[in-house]
């Protein structure tokens, strides 16, 4: 579940940067990800982003595509078992249990505590002290049990016997030397080798190279045939046609060229070719690590005669009779299309249990698809029927076919990346126009050649979901004219020239993050993975965001891949700053030449206009921590407001007590410099006179609009703020905007959080709107002059109001009658019935979400797996983080 959530939060915003297209179709040429190129170029681009919401469709679900989600799986397996220094006394070893995995991050257990987790802790495969068991015997290292555990056995020796005993223990190559940490995917590097099956003879293999690894998606080339690309084939590294090297020789099948390009060279030369392969393949063998998700075929039930319906590789836009034409063995059988007439053009595939593309009899029929009849067919109408009469042939059992009606969450008008099946070395965007049971018809946009809509199964390897080309650099096909019409729109942002903040960069605490170092891995991927980053919502927001919009946003992102976390978390926060633009420029501003980052381009959009910006993101997970302290300094907030650091109740920074001036010079200073005394309006001699009068009088409505609501919490202050800040005369001076905005809001939040004990923040901000009503600070005072008194309440209507405050807080508490860690489903169902999401209830019970499940959802994760809008997800996550608070209350510690 865990990995799954992450996989969703971070795959969901690589949706902005497209790769230009390369001169070769056959190729697929790749851009680097590190492009020199500016802002200004980003209207030629397309993006996802803007795509899905011209044509207001949605993108499929990226847990809909099951290869790919193996793909991003580590090499390491839930269960293995390793050795790891003690955290108390590094010098000892124990052994540990990888409970699991995201990336190159493993949360281990060290044996002994069963089933208790409290003591589980993440550690980093790149850089953490982990070994094979075995590897202290050899090298004379203590193996100890942790001090908290010493006592639970008599004799450890024994107990460890016993553990390890069946157990899978971490491969050595993935934890020491050049393969260290890199997942499956990262282990295929180009010129491996790898036997590929025929596609028409089951015991016939021949060994084919890797000249491409596109994110799992092979692109092979026959050993022999170098020198021309003319016969490369692509391929998903989780086909079953592929096995490792010698695979061919134990099973004692044949190793030939396929037919189609055995006469291009001699007997000698293909001799030749194979020995040199195999001395390669046997010098540099490839980890057997990238097989071990292959699926192992079931056995088939098909008989030689059987009747069924089959999608036509050649034309994948038609579905067909056909017939078993040949039995193999046990696991594989031949189908071949039918055709009547007196010279038939033979289409066959070879076929297993599980392959995707045939059908029982009846399935177009009882779908309401059309079935192409066999070509020569003499009738009108064809009749399944009348058609095995005449054939004299049964048809296939259903038991012989896998689940024909399992759609993975596919639905019509989704969008996702799919391969041109005539051109395999292309992929475009895709929208699917039709789903029945397990098969889909896609309809490919930007393609030279109006092509028809394609068949494809859903569980068909050649589909990705959005974003996929750009987060693995290929190129991917976009829709005609779909730049012309975002050109008109797009305003790019180009960084300004800032003054200094007194608090520079350079001297803020870099405890977190060692200094890092250049990047000298390569392409891999190992130590590119972010832990959990955290949205302190209690710490000081700044001048430039809502604090409003900071409380709405999930409590965590991640952990994932670095850019892919870091980019969804800085888009977050440009959506919740007063002015995204600001922001935007702001963090273009933010970079550091020891940085191994990648340029990503961000969005913002601002009354009616997007602005666009490319900003450095780090790639490494040792410079995560200096980056979000970075980015919150260039922000002027707290440096603990988002970082991998979780801020439970008070800020290591103290922010809630310190003055504004502690992050924010000129936020500070501008209410000095800029705002006029109260009373001289009128002579003021610049333009400012009408702004700073409308903006006034609104900050009257605003402050009587606060007062007269019955509860100041976060949410109400977000809301209102948020209206407010989407009125259309904003004033767009800079520095009057910044002063006016910025301070007004934050007036109404920061302020009383920041003088009053923050334990009870809501209570905090109501008796202080209280108290103050009848002393006013003298500048409020001088205001409410020429305004009417916003508090004409009686004593009694002040009592009634604070305490329905009260109340409202007290009802919001959560008190927890047992550990939400234990829940069952059942539990979760109940608890959520009580809730004002009782409607959702049963979505918890379909999708099987327990305790543990529950606590790791956030608001991109309930929005991605359970199809909620904003609305319905933002008042779910608020009874989820009422668990949460409750749960950290009084069973955490």
């Amino acid at each position: 579940m865990e990995t799954r959530a992450s996989f969703i939060a971070t795959m969901r915003e690589t949706q902005h940067l497209s790769p230009e297209k390369g001169q070769s179709p056959a190729n697929g040429n790749r851009e680097q990800f590190d492009s020199d190129e500016g802002s200004s170029i980003e209207d030629a681009d397309f993006n996802w982003d803007e795509f899905l919401e011209e044509t207001g469709a949605s993108a499929a679900p990226h847990t809909s595509f099951k290869h790919v989600e193996i793909s991003l799986q580590s090499s390491f397996q839930p269960g293995m078992k390793l050795e790891v220094a003690n955290k108390s006394n590094p010098d000892t070893y124990w052994v540990a249990t990888i409970i699991t995995t995201c990336g190159q991050l493993l949360l281990l257990r060290y044996c002994g505590y069963g089933d208790d987790r409290r003591a589980d802790f993440w550690c980093d495969v790149m850089t953490a002290d982990l070994h094979p068991v075995g590897w202290c015997t050899q090298n004379n290292k203590v193996l100890m049990p942790p001090d908290a555990i010493k006592e639970k056995y008599m004799d450890w020796t024994e107990f460890l016997i016993h553990d390890l005993t069946g157990a899978r223990t971490a491969p050595a190559n993935l934890l020491e030397g050049p393969l260290r940490g890199k997942n499956p995917v990262d282990l295929i590097t180009v010129d491996s080798l790898i036997e590929l099956q025929d596609s028409q003879n089951p015991f016939q293999y021949w060994i084919v190279s890797v000249v491409e690894n596109v994110g799992g998606r092979l692109r092979l080339r026959y050993v022999g045939l170098e020198e021309t690309e003319s016969y490369d084939q692509w391929l998903f590294y989780l086909d079953c046609r592929l096995r490792p090297v010698g695979w061919c020789q134990e099973n004692k099948y044949r190793m030939d060229p396929p037919a189609d390009i055995y006469s291009l060279k001699t007997i000698s030369e293909w001799k030749c070719a194979l020995e040199k392969s195999l001395n390669d393949a046997a010098n540099f063998p490839l980890p057997m690590e990238v097989f071990k998700d292959h699926a192992d075929l079931r056995s088939h039930f098909f008989t030689v005669g059987m009747k069924l319906e089959a999608v036509n590789i050649r034309e994948p836009f038609h579905i067909c009779p056909a017939s078993v034409t040949k039995v193999f063995n046990n696991h594989y059988l031949q189908v071949t299309i039918d055709d009547l007439r007196p010279e038939p053009s033979k289409i066959s595939m070879l076929c297993h249990a599980d392959s995707l593309g045939i059908l029982p009899v009846q399935w177009c029929l009882k779908n309401g698809v059309n079935l192409t009849p066999p070509k020569g067919y003499s009738g009108q109408d064809f009749d399944w029927a009348d058609y095995q009469k005449q054939c004299g042939a049964e048809a296939a059992p259903h038991l012989c076919f896998r689940n024909t009606s399992f759609s993975r969450g596919f639905t019509k008008n989704m969008k996702l990346e799919a391969v041109n099946p005539r051109n395999p070395a292309e992929i475009c965007v895709a929208s699917i126009t039709s789903v029945k049971g397990r098969l889909m018809w896609l309809h490919l946009e930007g393609l030279q050649m109006p092509s028809p809509e394609y068949i494809v199964d859903v569980e068909s390897m050649d589909i990705f979901p959005v974003g996929w080309c750009e987060a693995n650099a290929y190129n991917l096909t976009p829709p005609h004219k779909a730049v012309l019409r975002r050109k008109r729109r797009i305003a790019v942002v180009q960084p300004e020239k800032q003054l200094p903040s007194t608090v520079p960069v350079e001297k803020i605490p870099h405890d977190l993050c060692p200094v890092p170092q250049p990047d000298t891995t390569g392409t891999s991927n190992g130590r590119y993975c972010c832990p959990q980053l955290y949205i302190n919502h209690r710490c000081f927001s700044g001048p430039y965001l809502n604090k409003g919009r900071i409380a709405e946003l999930p409590q965590s992102v991640g952990p994932g891949k670095c850019v892919l976390v870091l980019k969804e978390v800085l888009s977050m926060v440009i959506n919740a700053a007063y002015k995204p633009g600001s922001v935007l420029r702001e963090l273009q501003l933010v970079e550091d030449p020891q940085w191994n980052f990648q340029e990503e381009t961000l969005k913002a959009k601002y009354r009616g206009k997007t602005y666009r910006a490319t900003v450095k993101i780090v790639r490494t997970s040792d410079q995560v921590a200096d980056f979000c302290r970075r980015v919150c300094a260039k922000l002027e907030c707290c440096p603990n407001l988002f970082s991998p650091v979780l801020v439970a109740e008070v800020c290591p920074e103290n922010c809630s007590i310190h003055t504004k001036t502690k992050y924010t010079y000129y936020y500070g200073k501008r209410k000095r410099i800029i705002k006029p005394p109260i009373g001289e309006n009128n002579n003021m001699k610049s333009g400012h006179v009408k702004p700073a009068r409308r903006r006034k009088r609104r900050k009257s409505i605003f402050v009587q609009k606060k007062r007269r609501s019955t509860a100041v919490d976060l949410n109400a202050a977000g809301s209102a703020e948020e209206s407010e800040d989407d009125e259309p005369d904003v004033i767009e001076d800079e520095t009057g905007s910044e002063e006016t905005s910025s301070e007004l809001r934050d007036d109404q939040t920061d302020t009383s959080s920041a003088e009053v004990p923050s334990t009870r923040p809501r209570r905090a901000v109501t008796l202080r709107s209280s108290t103050e009503s009848d002393r006013p600070p003298p500048m409020e005072r001088a205001r409410r002059s020429r305004r009417p008194q916003p508090h004409s309440y009686s004593e009694a209507e002040k009592c009634t109001q604070v305490k329905e405050e009260i109340k409202q807080e007290e009802e919001e508490k959560l008190i927890l009658d047992s550990n939400p860690l234990e829940w069952t489903v059942t539990d979760v169902v109940r608890f959520i019935k009580l809730t004002d999401c009782a409607p959702l209830a049963k979505i918890f019970q379909e999708q099987d979400i327990d305790g543990q499940a529950l606590l790791l959802l956030t608001l991109p994760t309930v929005q991605e797996c359970m199809e909620l809008k904003l609305g319905p997800a933002i008042k779910l996550c608020h009874q989820i983080e009422r668990v949460k608070v409750a749960f950290y209350a009084q069973y955490a510690n």
